[in-house]
């Protein structure tokens, strides 16, 4: 496996060596102990799964203390461009995010830590996305701050005008009316 640090601190983007052959693939999607060696030491103990047709976007999410979450996501049918916004006050990149491309195709996952908003939109017909946890979803700490917020300078490679968001997504506040609980 290939891990790739990204521009913000903590954010790895995890290329599988994949073994091919006229029968189809076989790689290794998660190792405990490569994970905890080369990446970080979480116990993940939750994994979710969400299909999306073309269009939506799902984001930007986080749950707060207590209970955040830390993510390894992977898109396992179609296309989606994967995003993390830094949250972290007192974070050099605090409001940078980074974006990558996660398809079923390129077999990349992308690693989010604590302090992060999460989110992707779905560039093909339909995307089949994966991801796990390191704690239980609990709906009183979740969050999230505005996807279309333009200072955050994302280009979700969407027409806007035909973007598809939840109404809960709708009422995310923008990053500079939000105060993060999380601290670098």
């Amino acid at each position: 496996m290939t891990i790739i640090d990204t521009d913000i601190k903590g954010l790895k983007i995890l290329e599988p060596k994949v073994f091919t052959d006229s029968r189809g693939y076989f790689f290794e999607a998660y190792s405990k102990r490569t994970f905890d060696e080369e990446i970080a030491k979480v116990d993940f103990v939750q994994d979710n799964e969400s299909c999306s047709s073309f269009g939506v976007i799902r984001g930007l999410h986080f749950q707060r203390p207590p209970h955040c979450q830390a993510k390894l996501v992977r898109c396992v049918k179609g296309r989606v461009l994967d995003v993390a916004v830094d949250l972290r006050k007192g974070s050099p990149t605090y409001g940078k995010h980074v974006a990558v491309e996660l398809s079923e195709e390129n077999h990349r996952q992308f690693f989010i830590p604590h302090g992060f908003a999460h989110g992707f939109s779905v560039l093909s017909d339909t995307a089949i996305f994966q991801y796990k946890c390191d704690d239980y979803y609990h709906p009183e700490t979740e969050g999230g701050i505005s996807c279309i917020d333009t200072d955050l300078g994302i280009d979700w490679r969407i027409d806007s005008a035909k973007a598809i968001l939840s109404e809960k997504d709708l009422r995310n506040p923008l990053l500079k009316d939000f105060d993060s609980p999380f601290q670098y």
